[in-house]
């Protein structure tokens, strides 16, 4: 391919791949000289399969989310509440071209017949984008930046999210096959402390790891993921949390782990934890510790299961419940407590 094929083919819709981005990169070399054309190239790949202005904020350490607002706004996350990024990505058209090729860079589909969208970039970033007018204004786009990477328990501990006595109860849990809930606000780290869970797990035992979206990075030799499937545009093809824990309970595993319990899948994973499958974990949106069996009643509700039927399976099923707290101190332990203390208060 030519650079004047490949730029057209760009200019014209089709998919930009590395080898076409170097190609026009390349066309350009009597002008741009050897340096010119390797800036032209980084640039082209950034505005094209990249995260285009948002890459200096991605990047920057300590970033966690970063948020674009309908008028071009760019709002980041670095662990102590949201500030103003001094960056504006354009105006309202250049906000949804950016939604809609980050949709793609996903695998999904971003436009008015789908006017939302939750997916993976190829980095691990995680993508949520909603176009007008269910968001008032233009398109909005959050990026949730995936930090902590195999960071084990000693990391978290040296990073203060816990003690060392909660590490080494911890640690014990695990070991003994107690499953435990890690219950706390969005992004007071829950993800971050589960995978460090999951690297305790022996290397002789298989996981199989059950997700919404594939976020988590597991530290361990025998991790199946399966991960839930949105509809197609007719409707159809949709795989739901609860059938892929049912499917999980079909492949041997050791360990079953929901990435996030937040529907009518807290009744298959009650029933697993309840018929052998022990040392199961998962996370759960929550206040407190105190609120997490309301939190449970409440989620069973959506699968029609009665609330004293959810709390009894509960009961059984979990032994501890692990609390995190965001401040401006970080993101910290704040409550180990077993579950049937926090029923029984």
């Amino acid at each position: 391919m030519t650079g004047r094929d490949a730029e057209a083919l760009i200019r014209a819709g089709g998919a930009p791949t590395p080898a076409s981005i170097d190609e026009v990169a390349r066309s350009e070399a009597a002008v741009l000289g050897e340096a010119g054309v390797r800036r032209r190239e980084a640039q082209l790949r950034s505005s094209l399969v990249g995260l285009g202005p948002l890459e200096r904020v991605v990047a920057e350490a300590g970033v966690t989310d970063v948020l674009v607002n309908g008028d071009g706004a760019v709002w980041v996350d670095r662990g102590e509440g949201v500030e103003t990024a001094g960056l504006v990505v354009g105006d309202a058209a250049e906000v949804r071209r950016l939604a809609t090729r980050l949709a793609g860079l996903a695998g999904r589909r971003l436009d008015d017949a789908s006017p939302w969208v939750d997916g993976l970039l190829p980095d691990g970033t995680r993508l949520h984008a909603m176009l007008p007018p269910l968001v008032d204004g233009g398109a909005h786009v959050s990026l949730r930046i995936p930090r902590h990477r195999h960071r084990g328990l000693d990391d978290l501990t040296e990073l203060g999210m816990l003690t060392s006595e909660q590490a080494g109860e911890l640690r014990a849990a695990v070991a003994g096959r107690r499953s435990i809930i890690v219950s706390g606000g969005t992004g007071s780290g829950k993800t971050t402390l589960l995978a460090a869970l999951l690297a305790c797990v022996p290397g002789s035992e298989r996981i199989l790891l059950v997700e919404d979206v594939a976020e988590m990075s597991v530290a361990h030799p025998h991790t199946v993921r399966l991960q839930a499937r949105s509809a197609n545009t007719e409707g159809a093809g949709r795989v739901t949390l609860e059938e892929l824990i049912r499917q999980a309970l079909r492949m041997r595993p050791d360990r079953l782990v929901v990435g996030e319990v937040r529907g009518a899948e807290v009744r298959e994973l009650l029933m697993a934890l309840n018929t052998g499958h022990e040392g199961g974990c998962g996370t759960v949106h929550a206040n407190g510790a105190a609120d997490v069996p309301a939190r449970l009643e409440a989620l069973g509700g959506l699968a029609g299961a009665a609330p004293e039927v959810v709390r009894a399976q509960a009961v059984l099923g979990i032994d501890l419940v692990v609390h995190l707290r965001r401040g401006p101190w970080g993101r910290r332990v704040e409550e180990i407590v077993p579950f049937a203390d926090l029923v029984s208060s």
